[in-house]
């Protein structure tokens, strides 16, 4: 992958079928994840963060690209402006300094 960040700030891609938009991100990363190239980063913030939470649809492709080494952050004040910061399952939680340093210093595809 060319990439080595991809930002995900949403728990659904495209618009206006917001169901659709899941099962387009679930099948997104499921995809990725299997992937021979990997990004080194998927940072989620905003309601990307909801994909990170206990019983989303797509834990399993988060966990999968996280025991293959790439890192996940939830953004820390998405995560508790939502006030889910016990459900979060998948990855690490961490602050907007730390973001904003990686998304500075890679290649980014933001979803």
């Amino acid at each position: 992958m060319n990439n080595e960040v991809v930002l995900i700030g949403s728990n659904a891609m495209g618009s206006p079928d917001e169901k659709l938009g899941r099962l387009i991100l679930g099948n997104f990363l499921r995809i990725l994840s299997e992937r021979e190239n990997l990004p080194q980063y998927i940072i989620l913030w905003n309601g990307g963060v909801k994909t990170a939470v206990r019983g989303a649809d797509t834990i399993d492709s988060l966990k999968t690209l996280q025991s293959r080494g790439v890192t996940i952050i939830s953004c820390r004040t998405c995560v508790e402006y939502f006030d889910i910061e016990d459900d979060i399952v998948a990855g690490e939680i961490d602050g907007l300094v730390r973001i904003l340093d990686i998304l500075s210093n890679h290649s980014v595809l933001t979803i």
